[in-house]
This record gives structure tokens, sequence and C-alpha cells, in this order.
């Protein structure tokens, strides 16, 4: 719960996520939920010369088992909010 409490946080910020398959895809954060699905809007993909069918997607809803990465932005990162959440959370365990 710890990493969807911090992803809520960032809904309406700028994100990158890397899929597994290697597709980075780059959009707003709408929503997420708690098995990390991800719900982008003004999606763009980072490689659009390797993969020219994803530029006519404009939202997407990505499956939280399939992402490796999400890269933040740098102003996205409140390091306080990351050392209260993880203690909320070892506090609960």
């Amino acid at each position: 719960m710890l990493f969807f409490s911090y992803f809520k946080e960032l809904v309406g910020k700028e994100v990158t996520v890397e899929l597994k398959n290697d597709l980075e895809i780059r959009g707003t954060l709408h929503s997420v939920d708690q098995y990390l699905n991800i719900k982008l809007e003004n999606t763009r993909v980072v490689d659009q010369d390797k993969y020219p069918h994803m530029l006519s997607v404009r939202n997407c809803f990505i499956r939280g088992s399939v992402v490796r990465y999400v890269q933040l932005p740098p102003d996205g990162v409140d390091i306080d909010i990351l050392h209260d959440a993880t203690r909320r959370e070892a506090r609960g365990a």
C-alpha cells in the first residue's frame, strides 16, 4: 500500500512509464488503483520511430503487472511524504 498511497499524491503530474516490453509512455497520471494499474492521459511514446503505431494513442490504461519502472518528475518526489508513509506502513505491519 505504500506505493499506492504515494502514487495517489502524483495524480495530475506528468510521469513516464516503462513497460516490460521496453515501450516507454509519457503522460499525465489520471488515476492509480491498489494493484498499481495506471491510467494516463495526453500520452505520447518516447521512441516514436520504434513504435509508430502508438502515435494516435492519447489515453491509456496500463496493467500494473506489465510495468517495469515509473519515472517521476523531479519536483514530484517529496521525501517527507515517503518517510511518513514508510513509518505508517512499518507501524501497521
